[in-house]
């Protein structure tokens, strides 16, 4: 048996790259290379180079480099194992999982869904079998159910039991898959009379199955249960069909279910996948920024479907990913739209989808009626939970905007998202953004004497150290966020009174500080108010400060690329394009926190 080394050395050897990256880039001849558009960033200009004779490929814009194995890592999203075996497989070399990890055993699964996938399809091809004729109705063509690998589970008590035993499938593997299922001493099939749609990952492996129901019996829809190979809560559906598309748009579109997902793709729209039926969990987004850290959410217009989306847009949102929701007027679901309006349409209801913050603030206004008192009162309650969960920035914007829409003041607005005048429990600080006056009719004594002294990170750390000096230790990490001697002085004045855990005396606070820091001491008490959570706060001024450093490393790296030259070495310049995409990537992730 070769070991993982000998096997990988084997497939440099005997897949050719050329080959593999032409599936995906279309080259050119050039010398004793090939040229292309690079598939990892968007380009006009060729910079993409395969090398047949070293068998590597290298970008010179965005710095990419490597063999035949790390290119199908990259562009399918895989590990290295993954990438190692999808090619052993493709050309027929001899695949030893043992010599890279220890759980062989999932090849008897793999193998068990394989057959199961091959009997479904088999019997949706014979004439009679009444999936067909449905699949017809429902507008779907024969290169798309091939594409998929539709099946039809018939209505026989145990056909399929019957065929895995003939194949050789263990029967207890069998049943833990969810295949066959057993009633006292009798084996008979899980999914009876029913359209099947294999699940399957990246790798090109069936990892389980989704039945639709074609008459009355049992649920709608019956789904394999979790296995050793199939995890519900981390996996979509048809990404291993869609998710270059995905890459390709940089936008994926959400539906709930698997016809779906089939009806999109046959009206043209192919960057699309479902997170089969279920509430979008973690893994399903982790799983979905792989590809795009755009998404948008077309989940079925009842309120079930209005309730889903807006728990997977949260989801969504915390993974890092820009979120949009669509609103399908006229129709249930997206099958039932793009069936009625067309591909065009539906292109059009796509540049149309609204952000986060729109969405969630349009679902309220339609479930309350604003004209009356009590609807108000309920809308601007659901509203300010909203905002809640919105940076400053972005509650200040919707602030105005509900308020223009709805004539409810800013206000009424501000008051409800500070909790003032909430029964019971303490009384949240009124929210007010950096700088705004604290009080209608007047000017605060540092708003009147100019701009006030500081950012915005520097203001809010001092207010969370006012507030409670048990974030002193976790400030103190990020210290160098302080540029305004003023408040960098205020900073240390408050460090080494709370050094032993205590809080801050205003008193002696203010014996410490000269005129200037006062002044500044003054201005941040009285116009500076947390908003929301106190973590939310921390977390934000930590955010902005990663960003402006990023900023400014960016602007230097820019200006060393500028500078340039061929002293400096192809190397160097390489180095530095991938510092500089990393910091662009990784300034993405934060702003989309």
């Amino acid at each position: 048996m070769k070991n993982g080394g000998n096997i990988a050395d084997e497939i440099k050897s005997r897949c050719n790259i050329v080959d593999v990256v032409g599936r995906l880039v279309q080259l050119k001849k050039t010398g004793a290379n090939h040229t292309g558009l690079c598939p990892f960033h968007n380009e006009k200009t060729p910079s993409f180079t395969v090398s047949e004779d070293r068998q590597r490929f290298v970008c010179y814009g965005c710095g990419a480099s490597g063999d035949v194995i790390e290119f199908v890592k990259r562009t399918q999203n895989l590990s290295f194992l993954e990438a190692a075996e999808k090619l052993a497989e493709e050309y027929g070399i001899e695949w030893a999982p043992a010599a890279f990890d220890t759980d062989g055993r999932k090849a008897a699964y793999y193998e068990a869904n394989r057959e199961a996938a091959t009997f479904f399809y088999h019997a949706f091809r014979r004439l009679g079998n009444p999936a067909l004729p449905y699949m017809a109705r429902r507008g779907v063509d024969d290169a798309t159910l091939r594409a998929f690998g539709v099946g039809y589970a018939d209505g026989e008590w145990d056909s399929l039991c019957r065929a895995l035993s003939e194949k050789g499938v263990d029967e207890k593997l069998a049943l833990s898959l969810g295949l066959c299922a057993v009633s006292g001493e009798r084996r008979y099939d899980r999914f009876r009379n029913r359209v099947m749609f294999p699940i399957i990952n990246t790798r090109g492996k069936i990892i389980g199955f989704g039945g639709r129901a074609l008459g009355d019996d049992g649920p709608k829809y019956l789904n394999s249960p979790d296995s050793r190979i199939y995890h519900k809560k981390d996996s979509l559906y048809a990404l291993n069909v869609t998710s270059q598309e995905i890459r390709k748009a940089d936008r994926a579109i959400l539906v709930e279910g698997y016809m779906d997902v089939i009806s999109l793709y046959r009206h043209g729209v192919r960057n699309v996948t479902a997170s089969l039926g279920t509430a979008l969990t973690q893994g399903q987004a982790a799983m979905l920024k792989r590809y795009t850290d755009n998404v948008v959410m077309a989940y079925d217009a009842d309120e079930a479907g209005r309730a889903a989306a807006m728990r997977g847009m949260d989801v969504l949102r915390e993974a890092g990913c820009a979120v949009k929701a669509l609103r399908m007027e006229g129709a249930k679901d997206p099958d039932e739209y793009i069936k009625a309006n067309g591909r065009e349409r539906f292109m059009g209801l796509l540049d149309e989808a609204l952000p986060y913050m729109d969405y969630r603030i349009g679902v309220e206004r339609d479930r309350h009626d604003i004209s009356s008192t009590e609807g108000s009162l309920a809308f601007l309650k659901a509203v300010a939970g909203i905002l809640r969960k919105a940076s400053p920035v972005e509650a200040e914007i919707y602030i105005k905007k509900v308020s223009s829409e709805t004539r409810i003041s800013e206000g009424a607005i501000r008051a409800e998202l500070s909790g003032a005048g909430a029964p019971g429990g303490r009384q949240a600080p009124a929210w007010t953004p950096p700088g705004r006056e604290a009080r209608a009719g007047g000017q605060s004594r540092a708003a009147s004497a100019g701009a006030p002294a500081g950012s915005m990170p520097e203001r809010n750390f001092i207010r969370l150290l006012l507030s409670d000096s048990g974030y002193l230790p976790r400030i103190m990490e990020y210290e160098r966020v302080f540029v305004t001697p003023a408040l960098f002085r205020i900073y240390s004045a408050i460090a080494g009174m709370c050094a032993d855990g205590s809080e801050p005396d205003m008193r002696r606070l203010a014996d410490s500080l000269d005129e200037e820091c006062l002044a500044a001491l003054a201005d941040i008490r009285e116009n500076v108010h947390l908003a929301g959570s106190d973590e939310d706060v921390f977390d934000g001024c930590v955010r902005a400060l990663r960003l402006k450093e990023l900023s400014e490393r960016e602007n230097e790296i820019i200006l060393l690329l500028t500078v340039a030259n061929e002293e400096d070495g192809p190397e160097r310049i390489r180095e530095l394009t991938q510092e500089l995409l990393g910091i662009q990537r990784e300034a993405k992730g934060v702003k989309g926190r």
